[in-house]
């Protein structure tokens, strides 16, 4: 399937749920419909906004982009190409939302993000055309996997006792921006934070004797979340124990995580496991996350999620126990999980679940 072909099926699926909607159009600001309705292309100017600087509009038989006269030539250029949108633009000073949108729709319109004033969201109706990857985007995701993961690892094979939570993170938001791919979460945590907290926004704590390490990295639209721990020294047998538990749980919420089944009963399950391993009360410290893609959680699992689990769905859970975590991105198949952030050469732990096992990421001794 061609970029081309990926957008037109797309385009069809977007059109449908007008159509079922009783909507004359759609305007689809948000950086995470942007790419997935281009095929990977991006809106955005800063990395701080969940709305970037181009709008695409979909009628019922034309595809067009809204922007100013400062980003219509590089979305054109380098953002979508030979795709068949048709891009209007403003000068910059002059741009009036609602009198572009009016040039190119009219009747009922509903957007994602509020565009032009538009009231009728559609926010998550399109979210949910996004959840089932097509092979494209699968192909793109392993890609991403592969970076992030040899990001991270490169990382953790680098860093040293004395270095600041702020280098730390300094050199790991460095290597994925080296790598072309765009880092939106960073969290290190050395030491005693690594007890306190589980979102460890870095400080200038220095790097003692451990260090839990996590990166979000964003390509293509697409998103990848994954955590290591590093200990300088053998960690303690409490420590060890903790990330074996934790790792299990992890091996749990992956395995669980099948097409047809409900997000709920993945949950309940991750659960009982971290009770089965003597942390009953952990999971309530920290949310365990859930289905990713486009957008960092397109929903959190919970015990009251209604969401089943689709073919070809990205999931992120990260199950945590004070100290340790483990988490890597995966994409849900029949077969089972495809996991997307794991690195050769990293020391690897194997966990048993219901008679399956499976090797996940340890503790890396330096």
């Amino acid at each position: 399937m061609t970029r081309l072909e990926e957008v037109q099926a797309k385009l069809a699926m977007v059109r449908e749920f007008m159509s079922d909607a009783g909507l004359d159009a759609v305007a689809l600001n948000t950086r995470a419909n942007f790419a997935w309705l281009t095929g990977g292309g991006m809106n955005h100017v800063g990395l701080d906004g969940a709305t970037g600087v181009g709008c695409i509009v979909v009628t019922r038989d034309t595809q067009s982009i809204l922007t100013n006269n400062i980003e219509s030539g590089r979305i054109e250029d380098e953002e979508t190409g030979e795709l068949p949108f048709e891009i209007h633009y403003t000068q910059w000073d002059e741009e009036d939302p609602a009198e572009m949108l009016g040039t190119v729709a009219g009747g009922t319109i509903g957007a994602d993000a509020g565009y032009a004033g538009v009231a009728t969201s559609v926010a998550d109706g399109i979210a949910r055309l996004r959840w089932s990857l097509m092979p494209p985007e699968i192909e793109r995701y392993r890609a991403l996997g592969e970076i992030s993961a040899a990001t991270i690892a490169a990382t953790c094979y680098e860093i040293e006792p004395g270095m600041t939570e702020h280098q730390i993170a300094g050199l790991l938001m460095g290597k994925a921006m080296g790598a072309g791919c765009q880092p939106v979460v960073a969290l290190i945590a050395a030491d005693e934070r690594a007890l306190k907290y589980r979102h460890p926004i870095s400080t200038d704590a220095e790097l003692d004797s451990h260090v839990m390490v996590v990166l979000g990295c964003t390509k293509w639209g697409l998103g990848v979340y994954s955590t290591r721990m590093v200990s300088f020294g053998e960690p303690s047998a409490e420590m060890r124990d903790k990330h074996a538990a934790c790792c299990t749980v992890d091996a749990c919420l992956n395995l669980e995580t099948v097409p047809g089944v409900a997000v709920a009963e993945v949950f309940s399950r991750g659960v009982a496991t971290y009770a089965a391993g003597g942390y009953p009360e952990e999971w309530r410290l920290h949310h365990q996350g859930g289905a990713t893609g486009y957008a960092a959680r397109e929903y959190k699992g919970t015990a009251e999620c209604a969401e089943t689990v689709i073919e070809n769905q990205a999931f992120a859970w990260n199950p945590s126990i004070t100290g340790t975590k483990s988490e890597d991105t995966i994409i849900a198949t029949s077969n089972g999980p495809e996991y997307l952030t794991t690195a050769e050469g990293w020391p690897t732990l194997a966990v048993e679940y219901e008679g399956v096992t499976v090797q996940r990421m340890d503790i890396l001794v330096r």
